[in-house]
């Protein structure tokens, strides 16, 4: 997929296999021999990509997709990625990428001498190729997700600028980062769908002037060149795109700009014709010209260029050049700042951080606090630090900004207790809904995952009324419509409710604080989005974001929104529960894989897997398919968010894996009595369920709660298998991973 010749060699980057350098071993004008260096052995479309040396001419650029595992760096100058979702994703609704977490696509640079690896930027799709301008910049063409669109999530593709330590926020699923987060960056230049391949700089082309100073992306989908016409801005770029050359069919794959000044570009791929072709200007070009460049744009690219020597390196100048730049109005001078800032130990700077009296440096400086620091250390300084900010009165970015860093403090650093939560709710709460949408989803985000009580009612006026900040009274539009079947999207133009399904899709991990009118108004809003076309996994996200939101109804809710759910709802078994046969053992998750991995689970028995869904008890707390429990979280939805290892692990060591979403808590009562299990909230009880099988609940009065706090003990007793054969617990698994439907895939169908 990638060949570039360099250093008397030609290197090459097969599929499948690692880097190779072909090289003449005798002299003989030759090239005879053939030598596997360390590298990466991703394969197909989205593997091993371009090579590109380096401006040096020291070493080479290493492109790879993001189903392309990181081989083992030498150094890393991306620090501390994760994937850092604060509500639960979905993977692909038809599989793809299923599992595949950070850091995505990357780009390394190879020292051909140590034979090492630097890791230089993650978070990519499938970047295929990369060029670099006449500043030694790096750019490259990232791909969109075609299936996501019609989704929030869906990213067009895009020209990036590849900078020292950036995460571009390619997530599997549902899970890709905006551009706005703070520890992220945004594209320079947002294309539209299509599948990028090569990339290629004007430099040495005999054309005008601003095509040799271009960056020439390739579409093969529209058989499309584009030139990119960059633009520089304080320490990054902006740029537009020109359709260079293009033809109906033009599959191209790859170009350069020769040593005639020509440029060359070839077609083919995927069986299509190959070709190569040689475009040239006939005009007169004119003599070259010094091109003025505005002296803070120059100083503010050296600037970053000198922060970027401290990323994945201590070094004891750092924190003292980073910190004035934590509040630069630039986003890639701030992020060269606080990624450097994040390579050096955190008790340097953290202090500085918390007492800074700058909004933006403050902002910046948690983010990166959240994602180093130790939690016992400041989790809460850092919560009372953002507390004392003043939201309402931040700039649309910097309040994007603060969302984030909450969102990182409470993923990295653990959860707000009570006190700190209704602290941020009070905080926050009164900014939604917000006049920017962008606002508006991290608000929702942040107070979906506090549970605040009005949450609820504001989304779904966001929802019902297209972003419009007015809250319907659903009392009266309950008595005015009793079933309400009227249709709550008359405004929708011929184009998905992409910003609201966005808000739905948050919403649907909402249990609580829901009346009917409001449940029923969310079904009949996915019921009308589903009507509307999008990318080929619209229709299935929009069945599994139905199908969790349903989970985490009650079963009340759930027969009386059967009218428009098409549910037959009835929680109790129609089928013969039997016993486990066993004989059993002491699974390991190393003991089980072999039997839930692979091709294993095609033999697997639908039936049998249902039946020791109940008989083990599995059913007396959770629901799935609609039948069971309804005391801890409906496991129907588990194959969407979850990979088979992470379920296996989930049952064998459930304190291992411990969500926040399925943990059980400490009720504290007023009187000192504690009492811990899975909870349930009433308006004026609480039930806590002390074992995940347990019959009856202990119900106290919330006027006696002194606290709730997440435990770090499973309700899940650990060996719930141990009494199943291995057939059994692959028919258990596969079960789960079938969401309920005897024809999945997971059994060959």
């Amino acid at each position: 997929m990638g060949l570039t010749y360099a250093f008397d060699a030609l290197y090459a980057n097969p599929g499948g296999k690692p880097l190779v350098r072909v090289h003449d071993s005798n002299g003989d004008g030759k090239l005879d021999a053939v030598e596997e260096l360390p590298g990466a052995t991703g394969g197909g479309e989205h593997g091993n990509h371009a090579l590109e040396p380096t401006p040096d001419g020291k070493a080479l650029y290493v492109v790879a997709g993001n189903h392309t595992n990181l081989m083992d760096v030498a150094a890393s100058r991306v620090v501390n990625w994760d994937e850092d979702h604060l509500l639960p994703r979905q993977w692909d609704a038809r599989g793809h990428a299923r599992g595949r977490l950070a850091p995505g696509g990357w780009v390394a640079e190879f020292d051909p001498v140590a034979k090492t690896y630097e890791l230089l930027s993650i978070g990519y799709r499938n970047q295929y190729d990369i060029a670099l301008n006449r500043h030694g910049d790096i750019f490259t063409y990232d791909a969109d997700m075609e299936w996501d669109l019609g989704m929030p999530w869906y990213r067009p593709t895009r020209i990036n600028h590849v900078v020292s330590g950036s995460d571009y926020g390619w997530r599997s699923g549902t899970g890709k980062w905006p551009g706005y987060y703070e520890d992220s960056l945004p594209a320079v230049l947002d294309i539209g769908p299509g599948s990028p391949t090569g990339v290629a700089s004007g430099i040495g082309a005999k054309f005008p002037a601003k095509y040799q100073d271009a960056i020439y992306a390739l579409d093969w989908t529209f058989g499309t060149i584009y030139a990119i016409h960059l633009e520089a801005e304080g320490a990054g770029y902006k740029a537009r795109q020109e359709a260079f050359l293009y033809g109906i069919p033009l599959p191209v794959t790859d170009a350069v700009i020769g040593d005639d000044g020509a440029f060359y570009f070839t077609i083919g791929g995927r069986n299509t014709q190959s070709a190569l072709y040689r475009v040239t200007y006939p005009g007169v070009i004119p003599a070259e010209e010094a091109i003025a460049e505005l002296r803070s744009v120059a100083e503010a690219r050296a600037t970053r260029h000198a922060l970027e020597k401290f990323h994945g390196k201590e070094d004891a100048a750092a924190v003292a050049s980073a910190m004035p730049h934590l509040a630069s109005s630039d986003r890639f001078l701030r992020h060269a700042a606080r990624v450097a800032l994040e390579s050096q130990p955190a008790e340097q700077w953290a202090d500085a951080i918390l007492k800074t009296t700058d909004t933006q440096a403050r902002i910046t400086g948690a983010v990166a606090l959240a994602r180093t620091g130790d939690p016992a250390s400041y989790r809460s300084p850092l919560l009372t630090s953002l507390l004392e900010l003043e939201p309402a009165a931040l700039e649309d970015s910097q309040l994007l900004g603060l969302l984030r860093a909450y969102s990182l403090n409470f993923l990295r650093l653990g959860r707000p207790d009570p006190a700190e939560r209704e602290a941020v709710m009070a905080e926050l709460d009164p900014l939604l809904p917000h006049r920017n949408p962008d606002v508006n989803t991290e608000l929702v985000q942040v107070l979906v995952y506090l549970e605040a009580p009005s949450v609820v009612r504001k989304t779904m006026s966001l929802i019902v009324n297209r972003g419009e900040p007015r809250i319907p009274d659903w009392k009266e539009l309950a008595s005015r419509n009793p079933g309400y079947g009227g249709t709550v999207l008359e405004v929708l133009n011929n184009h998905p409710p992409t910003q609201e399904i966005g808000y739905a899709f948050m919403l649907r991990n909402m249990k609580k604080n829901w009346s009917i009118a409001e449940r029923r108004a969310y079904f009949e809003f996915l019921n009308e989005a589903a009507k509307f076309k999008g990318g080929a996994s619209y229709t299935g996200f929009l069945t599994n974001l139905r199908d969790e939101a349903l989970g985490n109804c009650t079963n009340e809710e759930r027969a009386a929104l059967a009218d428009l759910t098409g549910e037959s709802f009835n929680p109790l078994p129609d089928f013969t529960i039997t016993p486990p046969k066993g004989p059993g053992q002491v699974w390991t998750v190393a003991s089980a894989a072999p039997h839930t991995s692979g091709g294993a689970m095609k033999k697997a028995s639908f039936e049998n897997g249902r039946s020791l869904f109940h008989a083990i008890g599995c059913a007396a707390c959770h629901r799935f398919a609609g039948l069971g429990g309804d005391i801890g979280p409906d496991v129907t939805s588990t194959r969407t968010k979850f990979s088979t290892e992470y379920v296996l692990e989930s049952i064998i060591d459930p304190g291992s894996v411990i969500s926040d979403q399925y943990g059980s808590f400490a009720v504290t009562l007023k009187s000192g009595e504690v009492h811990t299990g899975l909870v349930v909230e009433k308006d004026q009880t609480v039930d806590i369920y002390p074992a995940v099988n347990a019959a009856e609940a202990v119900t106290v009065k919330r006027s006696e709660v002194a606290k709730i706090e997440q435990s770090p003990i499973s309700p899940m007793p650990p060996g719930l298998i141990n009494g199943l054969n291995a057939e059994e617990v692959r028919d258990l698994i596969a079960y789960l991973m079938s969401g309920g439907d005897p024809k999945d895939k997971v059994y060959g169908e």
